[in-house]
């Protein structure tokens, strides 16, 4: 389903465009089902990971809105804020060619228009490990524009309101729906799986500025994960150290951290912390070249024990 999306700048046009969608979609509605709305919000510069969630929100919903904003908030870097992709044009026909209903481009003085928000969302200790650790403050940044714009794009009474995130961004995901469970927002957040290359490369904006002996090198954040992935699946120990040292040893790659970690606290689990029933996740973090790039696999808990 191909169409062409209604671009808006404000939130104040988002608010009416999506309310007179949602009673177009109420009208052809049967007796007694109401309308569904759904959000994909993005920092733009998109790619079939961004297109596999905004054609999972049509698939689920009468009406989809996108957003594209880069958040000055997450950047902890003037420099990497500046060199984040921004091609709208190229983004409004990718969503539009997903079935998009509504593109939600604001500047940065509509999404902050008293200037930089004194008041923000914090991560508190699930936002101060890993990722967070980092990148200090990206995560209390990006929790306080998805709360504005889960906010700005609420519909009414009587209408399911859905929220799409990609499962690559696994501590994202994982503060957002707490973020939603602690504070009580009305809508429910969708994890879309990670869309990789061939090769095997999970797909990002960053991708781009990889060069092709940097790309080379970055597949064995894959081909690590793939591994422990496999060695759990038979049972065996998952050998972290072994993964750490076989991406320690591309000159190219500069590994930040790999753990295992409880997918819902993102609490790192070693030994017999390894949960007996239900999955844990792999996480993996890395500079290549001057790329940082992330990815991550689940494993089923129970079945390996990390080995540090």
């Amino acid at each position: 389903m191909t169409t062409t999306p209604l671009l808006v700048s404000t939130p104040a046009d988002l608010r009416s465009t999506t309310a007179r969608l949602l009673d177009g979609a109420r009208s052809r509605a049967a007796v007694g089902h109401g309308p569904s709305l759904g959000l994909v919000p993005t920092m733009g510069g998109l790619h079939e990971g961004h297109a596999s969630l905004a054609r999972t929100a049509r698939g689920d919903n009468d009406v989809v809105v996108a957003s594209i904003f880069v958040n000055p908030l997450q950047f902890g870097d003037p420099a990497d804020l500046e060199r984040y992709p921004r091609t709208l044009d190229d983004d409004v026909r990718l969503l539009g060619s997903c079935g998009v209903d509504v593109v939600f481009a604001p500047s940065v003085g509509d999404m902050y228009p008293g200037g930089e928000p004194l008041v923000r969302v914090g991560a508190g200790r699930m936002g101060a490990i890993l990722e967070g650790a980092s990148r200090p403050g990206h995560f209390d940044g990006m929790l306080t524009v998805v709360s504005k714009l889960l906010n700005l794009a609420m519909p009414g009474a009587a209408t399911e309101y859905r929220a799409y995130f990609g499962q690559k961004d696994a501590q994202q995901l994982a503060l957002i729906r707490r973020m939603v469970l602690d504070l009580d927002v009305p809508v429910r957040i969708e994890g879309v799986p990670i869309v990789r290359d061939d090769d095997g490369l999970a797909l990002s904006s960053r991708n781009r500025f990889l060069g092709a002996e940097d790309h080379r090198a970055a597949l064995v954040l894959s081909r690590v994960l793939r591994s422990v992935r496999e060695r759990a699946e038979h049972g065996r120990p998952l050998d972290l150290d072994a993964a750490r040292a076989e991406i320690a040893a591309e000159e190219r790659v500069d590994l930040d951290y790999l753990e295992a970690v409880d997918p819902s606290s993102f609490t790192p689990l070693t030994g017999d912390a390894l949960p007996v029933v239900g999955p844990a996740l792999v996480v993996v973090a890395a500079r290549v070249g001057a790329v940082r790039l992330i990815d991550n696999t689940v494993i089923q808990a129970g079945s390996a024990r990390p080995t540090h």
